[in-house]
């Protein structure tokens, strides 16, 4: 199911891209609770990165996933998101923040009920710009739930290299699980 979803999001207006032009880079699928899903030892050989999650909090309101890059918890990043909830929407932004934001309240913690997020990370590689990622998030919890478009600037001209996801006061349950992917250009 995650990755039919996957396939129309990126279809539908993920990084420009072929099919065939994603190529696997790594996996990782909790076998226990965890404060964190970590990516490290990026290689350069991409255009763009995409990352496919599925996971949920153990505990706590539903809440934001959060992304950070090559370690930094400095303000320096910024973002804006729209979201709804099928009773209500909004949209907001921050700036000078220690996190990329993928989405609002998008990590549910109903008990069997996951989210589920794409997330294009442009020009990762580019050492002559910002870093800008761009997310679709969400969930349904059988008629209740959220979705979120959000976008995160990292302002930072170094090469991603390693990359943090991490729920914002809780842990990724057992199953919840990150792929990462890198575009061809």
């Amino acid at each position: 199911m995650l990755n039919s979803l996957v396939g129309i999001i990126a279809s539908s207006g993920g990084a420009a891209a072929a099919n065939n032009s994603y190529e696997s880079i790594a996996t990782v699928t909790l076998s226990s609770a965890a404060s964190s899903i970590d990516f490290t030892s990026i290689p350069s050989t991409y255009q763009h990165l995409q990352i496919r999650f599925m996971g949920a909090m153990t505990s706590g309101g539903a809440d934001d996933l959060r992304i950070q890059f090559n370690g930094d918890t400095g303000s320096n990043y910024t973002r804006h998101y729209l979201f709804g909830s099928g009773s209500s929407a909004g949209a907001g932004a921050s700036s000078s923040i220690a996190f990329g934001a993928i989405g609002v309240n998008t990590l549910p913690t109903t008990s069997n009920t996951f989210g589920v997020a794409v997330v294009d990370v442009l020009d990762y590689d580019d050492t002559n710009k910002y870093k800008t990622l761009r997310a679709l998030a969400g969930y349904d919890a059988n008629g209740s739930g959220y979705l979120a478009l959000s976008s995160s600037l990292w302002q930072s001209t170094a090469a991603i290299t390693s990359i943090k996801l991490y729920p914002i006061s809780s842990t990724f349950p057992q199953y919840s699980t990150a792929a990462l992917y890198g575009i061809k250009g």
